[in-house]
């Protein structure tokens, strides 16, 4: 990509592939489109790509998972709420999977991008800005369930490491969840599937 002219003002702002042009200072709902996110996401692998397998794991296929994770935790949960958490980790379309170390290295300006990001997408597709602190709870709980098995089935973590950072779920098991790192393709269908079913539900 050719750098910017000399004198100008940095370009905050990333070209997607459906034309928009979202700005990372300022960013607008609608400047957001549900093909860029599963896009994007389908080819942001998690764990930095430390996985095991022919394809990286995906945080598109991660987002599948902690969704469904989410239902069986929080059964009665609305479609709205399941969207929410399918959303969960949307703004990594544009910054990418930054391991936690990393982010404890950065600081606050990348939590302050991440939330910007996520109050823009959660508003283009009708849902709080700012989600419940129940809710971010429960899905908090999915995720770091998603973390636990990801990490001692892909990433060669031991099961007592991955138990001290996402403690160790009770009443599930790896065999019944889907662990296998998929093509980049099958992945941003899959999200987009899930997508437009919960969509679906909700009118």
């Amino acid at each position: 990509m050719a750098a910017d002219r000399p004198g100008a003002p940095p370009r905050a702002w990333q070209r997607m592939l459906s034309g928009r042009r979202l700005d990372l200072l300022d960013p607008s709902p609608l400047d957001v489109e549900i093909s860029d996110i599963a896009h994007g996401l389908a080819r942001v692998a998690r764990w930095n790509g430390q996985t095991s397998g022919d394809h990286a794991f995906s945080v598109a296929q991660h987002s599948l998972l902690v969704e469904r994770l989410f239902g069986e935790i929080a059964p009665q949960a609305t479609s709205e709420q399941r969207l929410a958490a399918l959303l969960h980790d949307a703004p990594e379309y544009v910054i990418g999977d930054m391991i936690s170390p990393f982010k404890s290295v950065m600081g606050g300006s990348y939590k302050d991008c991440e939330q910007r990001l996520q109050r823009a997408i959660h508003l283009r597709f009708s849902l709080p800005a700012e989600l419940p602190e129940s809710l971010k709870k429960e899905i908090k709980r999915a995720d770091q369930i998603a973390a636990y098995f990801e990490a001692t089935v892909l990433a060669g973590f031991t099961l007592k490491e991955a138990a001290e950072f996402f403690g160790r779920p009770r009443g599930f098991s790896a065999d019944r969840l889907d662990l296998a790192p998929r093509p980049v393709t099958w992945a941003q269908s899959a999200f987009l599937k899930r997508y437009a079913e919960i969509e679906a539900l909700r009118k």
